[in-house]
């Protein structure tokens, strides 16, 4: 049986390039009205799925505000309610669908005309939701992430799309980002969407992580078993990590001169530095790194006699690699195995992996080992893709992957998009089945190219006027969604709007909590009819 829906108000004027005035209802409270909420308008043939983006109130005739009413005066104010005086809402339609349509999302398309005058205005019910956003099954790559502001009705992420492009966690710090980051790949793992690798630079995904109580919670090994291999940087400390994670090391031969691009500022590198460390590479090619470590002065002063190079800029270059090799402690002359490689062999196989950096959890340990690990996948998954596409009929198409980094701005910043191999993935990627979740309290200081490459912007709370601008490059309608952004709570609530939602909407975020845990771990088994039916809708794919 369908639920009751309840009245809002009706369309008095309105434009479709500056969003609908809706006159509230003389029934309904302003107080339950809240900037963000989901409603529908029902025209007189189309259904329109909106966003409320301001509440104004007004008067009807300006003498009747010079009589206020006392305040214990309650028959005047009923009197002057809702014709004297009312309250106007503004709404911004996203969708529409024919008023009789209960088909979900795919009948569904934007906005291209606008409802009638007194058209009504109701608040949502659960099928709007579910023929929107979806409803999760077994049969489907729908997850629940949370609920609609001011509603408990479940509301879905389809992660079909959220893998196929770059995504991205946005809020300043302190609004839960890495939770919801945990939540987003909880569901890619729970659904089977795709492999993830998270550079973990602050020991939260692994075994377990902490709560802002500082209480411990699951990390996405306890909760996925399995399917989650946990790698350390850092084996010397096991109470930083998974007591069972696999130690990596990284080679001196697997450093590139695109690595000291992105330390630069790290590390405090002259352009010169970079252009003596290009001349030693030329020189001695993969082992340019080793050389310039292990050059005695006398090496250095024969170098800068047969080459003109400058014997201040090469000790200073060397003096900043041996710091930096005292520093990153996974860094060595040799190892005694491929541990990159390893982690390549989980990931194309199916299973996940989380790396943890102990207490080097340090800007320099975690831009050099994200970016050397992310150009041996770079380098793979191209491979892997061409030989695929040359006979598909005898190999198959790469896994996708969700590469999860925090701090991302570090890697993504104008200045040093064109070197990082996240930048090439941001762009260009997603064509191998590559993609990233970028969680970062600071959108403004990633490239703009970058940012309108992203699918889908999970966005928590903002206040900075630039990081809010920045969350918004490449959307259209993105004026109507900044005063929502900037009035969020500041736990919890987010605003999720991109390639694998269909329209922008306010979320109240599931918590990661006992309850959550329970949802993940509960085993999903189909039944023969739901088995022939996934078939089914997996043949009509192809």
């Amino acid at each position: 049986m369908k639920s009751a829906k309840k009245l809002v108000g009706q369309i008095i004027s309105g434009s479709f390039s500056k969003g609908l005035l809706l006159k509230l209802s003389k029934d309904f409270n302003v107080e339950d009205l809240r900037i963000g909420k989901f409603v529908i308008i029902e025209g007189e043939k189309t259904k329109y799925f909106s966003m409320v983006t301001d509440i104004v109130l007004e008067a009807g005739n300006q003498k009747f505000l010079n009589h206020i009413p006392a305040p214990e005066d309650n028959f005047i104010k009923d009197v002057l309610k809702g014709s004297s005086v009312y309250c106007l809402v503004q709404l911004t339609p996203y969708l529409m669908v024919d008023l009789n349509s209960t088909v979900v999302d795919e009948s569904a398309s934007k906005v291209k005309t606008i409802p009638p005058h007194f058209s009504s205005v109701y608040e949502a019910l659960e099928e709007d939701i579910e023929q929107i956003f979806g409803k999760e099954d077994k049969l489907n790559k729908h997850f629940h992430i949370g609920y609609p502001a001011e509603m408990e009705i479940p509301l879905c992420l389809n992660l079909e799309k959220f893998v196929q492009r770059s995504n991205a966690v946005f809020g300043k710090s302190g609004t839960g980002k890495s939770f919801l980051s945990r939540v987003l790949l909880s569901g890619v793992l729970k659904k089977d969407a795709a492999s993830v690798l998270v550079f973990d630079m602050h020991n939260e995904y692994g075994w377990q992580g902490t709560s802002e109580e500082n209480k411990a919670i699951k990390g996405l090994k306890q909760l996925f078993g399995d399917k989650v291999e946990v790698f350390t940087l850092d084996p010397d400390n096991k109470s930083y990590t998974y007591k069972d994670a696999v130690d990596l090391t990284i080679a001196y031969n697997q450093v590139e001169i695109e690595d000291l691009e992105l330390l630069r500022g790290e590390l405090g590198l002259s352009e010169a530095a970079i252009d003596h460390a290009r001349m030693i590479q030329r020189e001695h090619e993969r082992d340019w790194f080793s050389k310039i470590c292990s050059m005695t002065v006398g090496d250095i002063q024969e170098f800068c006699n047969s080459t003109g190079a400058n014997i201040g800029s090469i000790q200073a270059l060397q003096r900043k690699l041996n710091t930096l090799v005292d520093t990153v402690k996974y860094l060595k002359p040799v190892t005694s195995y491929d541990g990159i490689k390893k982690i390549l062999s989980f990931l194309t196989s199916g299973k996940s992996v989380v790396l943890q950096f102990g207490r080097l959890n340090n800007l320099k340990s975690y831009i050099l080992a994200s970016n050397i690990i992310t150009r041996r996948i770079h380098s793979e998954y191209v491979n892997l893709t061409e030989q695929y596409l040359m006979a598909p009929e005898n190999t198959k198409e790469p896994r996708r992957l969700v590469i999860t980094i925090e701090e991302a701005h570090k890697f993504l910043s104008p200045q040093v998009a064109k070197f990082s191999t996240f930048g090439i993935i941001a762009r260009e990627l997603r064509k191998y089945n590559v993609t990233l979740l970028i969680v970062d309290q600071r959108p403004s200081g990633i490239d703009s190219e970058v940012l309108s490459q992203i699918g889908t912007r999970a966005t928590l709370l903002l206040n900075d006027e630039n990081d809010i601008n920045a969350v918004f490059v490449g959307e259209s309608g993105g004026n109507n969604l900044k005063t929502i952004l900037s009035q969020l709570n500041p736990k919890q609530e987010v605003l999720i709007f991109g390639y694998a939602v269909p329209m922008p909407i306010v979320v109240r975020s599931r918590r990661y909590d006992s309850e959550f845990y329970k949802a993940m771990n509960k085993e999903e088994k189909l039944t023969k009819e739901e088995i022939i039916k996934r078939g089914e809708l997996a043949a009509a794919e192809l």
